[in-house]
């Protein structure tokens, strides 16, 4: 009687962001690394004596605050000049980046948590986990006034509260 070969078990294929840079992205891995987390569409304040950012919890003025998207991604740019387009060239030159961001964490050659989408499966888990601007924003940037942004500054933004 023949003998069948042992059935064996393809290997699970290595996540994208853990095969390629940043640069070598396609637009489509590229926009998936974003986890929706809103905390990049928070105003933020520089001082000009120190060059500290500080953040607040004054978002854009197309930012959704429950969806956590911007309003017209596609246009963002053309409707609010000082939006960041982020390139792997901004990821690595910008300091203001959360610890959590996806695209910071590629660029330093660490995984994506668990509950990336990525990694989950779903959009929830970023709200989950708390690392969403979901119920943290106090309004969006029309609301407000360059003195009032000083008493709207906050840290969590530029924390981690997995390695806080």
């Amino acid at each position: 009687m023949a003998r069948s070969a042992p059935k064996t078990t393809p290997p699970a294929a290595t996540p994208f962001w853990r095969e390629k840079g940043l640069d070598a992205m396609t637009p489509e891995e590229w926009e998936s690394l974003c986890d929706g987390c809103g905390r990049c569409c928070l105003l933020k304040l520089e001082d000009d004596d120190t060059g500290e950012i500080h953040h607040t919890d004054v978002a854009c003025t197309l930012f959704d605050a429950h969806a956590c998207r911007c309003g017209d991604y596609s246009r963002r740019q053309a409707r609010v000049p000082d939006c960041v387009r982020l390139t792997p060239e901004a990821v690595r030159s910008l300091s203001w980046l959360p610890p959590t961001c996806a695209y910071r964490l590629v660029e330093e050659g660490r995984d994506l948590p668990w509950w990336h989408p990525l990694v989950s499966g779903t959009r929830r888990t970023v709200h989950e986990a708390g690392i969403s601007v979901r119920g943290r924003v106090s309004g969006t940037e029309e609301e407000f006034t360059t003195d009032e942004l000083l008493d709207r500054i906050v840290a969590w933004p530029a924390e981690d509260p997995d390695h806080d």
